[in-house]
């Protein structure tokens, strides 16, 4: 079946948002689950994920099948009007698989073994593994694929193993004479020539296991996009399989957000739904724009309605201090998913276990039990869903910046023997959302070889690794009248790692009018650049410009660099050499997206207060405690609490309006 005939999250939803979240029934008694469905519908729950960590509960020994309990689940759920995603659950194997087959077991870079007892104890690369998750895949889609519940197939689970074992290190082989054709090809790719690590032959390659010093950042590079490929195949031959026995059902693998290990902009294009864990800390000041930029990643991932998969109710377990959501968090950051696009809220999970290594991480139903404050949120934000979602569902969201990331240039500039450890890729990142974000400026989130001509704008934080394609893209976009404003540390390195000559690609540098540049000077903690009006941080760079085309400069204020440009504009194209502080980036970010004719949402908000449009819908997300009063010119109808507003809105504590005209 081709992409454009397969299934979409639209055939799961049929109209609605849904709600729900990971339901685990094996770990309680089968009295519980009849409990748990009243409770469900009076929480206006439509959907639950099924089967997620049971590969041990339906095949307890190699070979047997027990579905009878899942065939009284799968009824149960039907018969209450709620649908299943149901999970293959191949994320976790059985203990006997890794005592019968060692084979199956990972090997870390200094060669231990992963054992079973927790989860994700699998390697990719084992046919042993894939043979016994087929099976059970297989199995679960001929005995359920009928099943009128079924909505949705969720391969697996947070895709996230590495392997440095035997069996990765000939898939890995094979992968590099898939990717280089000879060895000369390989060794002129990784630079061989540098250390004496020239290859006379294919069995001399490993993996980038434990060295004596540091290892090849190229062999590193691909062994990262090995490890992607290798998950990928994991997730599309079960993906097949489901497909082939239900063609009509989509099907979908959980993302974790700004996961480092898989190239997600790839794996994307595999999926029929894009879905994603989302786990902001709620004492975070920034938790809000945290989960901002990964709904508008995801949702320029899916093209459109994607499904937050998991979020915490309460608190998780895995931070040194794992504090609760104060009361209307939970429903706040919720909608704001479902503002940046999300057709579907889910949790991990719906009762919170009492055993385990997650029996502190919250459910929709927590330890409080029913009368607890958990619960009681959780059946207010399903009424407001139910009350929005046939209006929101399938509606779009606008955003005319797009700014820039690919996993390729985050792996590579993430490796030792760099200028800074401080410069790390995920937290630039942050700081151009966060400044686009508090300037109330809504953005997608674009590959660099992707199609920009739909834009006003394009950002690129920092792209230290660029394809010659991707570079190419960039000029086309400013020829054809884009505007582009990139970061320091961009298109340093070609696909190889290869530093660039010139310390930045030589087209990139007479787009943005610079010179030469002579040298970078990354900033030591808590150390600062004073520029024209803001100050630097983190680094800067020693440029000289092209007089003959700059047409305007910022420059650096003292020091080694003093009369130098900190920010280049030549034509469209700006270029920043410093990361400026907060503040000032937004402020310079703002005057260059209206120079391009893009607009806030909303002029005028308070502090605190988010604005996004989805279709003809306008979201206003309060993520502060004290009251605020929001100007809205015109009359609307709030759809939360139907009543009619007209030129101002009073938002509460964490509270939220979603306006129809």
């Amino acid at each position: 079946m081709t992409s454009e005939n397969r299934p979409t999250l639209h055939d799961a939803t049929r109209g609605r948002v849904l709600f729900g979240g990971d339901y685990n029934p094996e770990q309680w008694p089968e009295e519980t689950w009849h409990e748990d469905v009243r409770l469900m519908r009076d929480a206006s729950v439509t959907s639950v994920t099924l089967g997620v960590f049971s590969w041990s509960k339906l095949e307890p020994t190699p070979g047997a099948r027990e579905f009878g309990w899942l065939d009284r689940l799968m009824d149960l759920m039907h018969d209450n009007g709620i649908g299943v995603v149901l999970a293959t659950p191949t994320s976790s194997p059985p203990p006997w698989l890794g005592r019968l087959h060692p084979d199956t077991l990972p090997r870390t870079e200094d060669g231990r073994t992963e054992w079973w007892g927790g989860r994700q104890h699998f390697s990719h690369s084992s046919a042993t593994y894939r043979r016994y998750a087929a099976a059970i895949t297989e199995d679960l889609a001929a005995r359920y694929g009928t099943h009128p519940a079924l909505t949705l197939w969720h391969i697996n689970n947070e895709y996230c193993t590495y392997d440095y074992g035997d069996e990765a290190a000939a898939a890995f082989r094979r992968w590099l004479r898939d990717r280089y054709g000879t060895l000369d090809a390989l060794n002129t790719a990784w630079g061989t020539a540098f250390w004496s690590q020239g290859y006379d032959t294919w069995d001399g390659v490993l993996p980038p296991r434990t060295p004596h010093y540091l290892s090849n950042p190229t062999q590193v590079l691909d062994f990262r996009r090995f490890t992607s490929d290798m998950l990928l195949e994991c997730y599309t031959a079960e993906r097949d399989i489901v497909a082939r026995h239900t063609p009509h059902i989509p099907v979908t693998t959980n993302f974790m957000p700004l996961f480092f290990g898989v190239d997600a902009w790839r794996w994307a294009g595999e999926e029929d739904v894009v879905s994603v864990d989302l786990y902001p800390d709620p004492r975070d000041p920034l938790g809000p724009q945290h989960g901002a930029l990964v709904q508008d990643l995801t949702r320029s991932q899916a093209r459109g309605p994607w499904m937050l998969m998991e979020q915490a109710a309460g608190a998780v377990d895995w931070r040194p201090v794992n504090h609760p959501k104060p009361r209307g968090m939970n429903r706040l950051w919720s909608l704001q998913a479902v503002a940046r696009g999300a057709d579907a809220v889910c949790y991990f999970q719906w009762r919170q276990s009492r055993q385990g290594a997650e029996k502190f991480h919250s459910g929709m139903v927590g330890h409080a039990g029913e009368r607890g404050r958990t619960y009681q949120e959780t059946r207010q934000l399903g009424a407001d869903l139910a009350r929005i979602g046939p209006e929101t569902a399938g509606g779009g969201v606008r955003a005319d910046i797009a700014v820039l990331h690919d996993w390729h240039a985050w792996w590579a500039s993430s490796q030792p023997g760099r200028l800074s450890d401080r410069v790390d890729h995920p937290v630039v990142l942050h700081a151009w959302h966060r400044a686009l974000w508090e300037a109330d400026l809504t953005t997608d989130f674009a590959h660099p070889e992707h199609d920009l001509s739909g834009y006003r704008l394009v950002v690129v934080p920092q792209l230290y690794l660029l394809t010659d394609a991707a570079i190419d893209n960039l000029l086309a976009y400013v020829r054809g009248g884009g505007t582009l404003v990139s970061g320091f540390l961009t298109g340093v390195a070609d696909e190889d790692d290869r530093v660039r000559a010139g310390g930045m690609d030589a087209r990139l540098r007479e787009l943005f009018g610079i010179r030469t540049l002579h040298e970078w000077w990354p900033l030591e903690q808590g150390e600062t650049v004073a520029c024209d009006g803001f100050t630097g941080t983190l680094w800067s760079e020693e440029i000289e410009a092209d007089e003959d085309t700059v047409d305007e400069t910022i420059p650096y204020k003292g020091g080694e660099l003093d009369g130098l440009p900190a920010v280049l504009r030549t034509g469209r194209a700006w270029y920043l050499s410093t990361l400026p502080e907060p503040e000032a980036l937004r402020a310079l970010l703002a005057r260059i997206a209206a120079g391009a004719g893009v607009r806030p949402v909303l002029d005028g908000l308070p502090a605190d207060v988010e604005a996004v449009r989805r279709g003809e819908l306008l979201f206003l997300l309060h993520h502060g405690c004290e009251p605020v009063t929001v100007e809205v010119p015109g009359t609307h109808t709030d759809l939360l609490t139907g009543t009619t507003v007209t030129d101002t809105l009073t938002l509460g504590r964490y509270g939220a309006a979603v306006l129809r005209p």
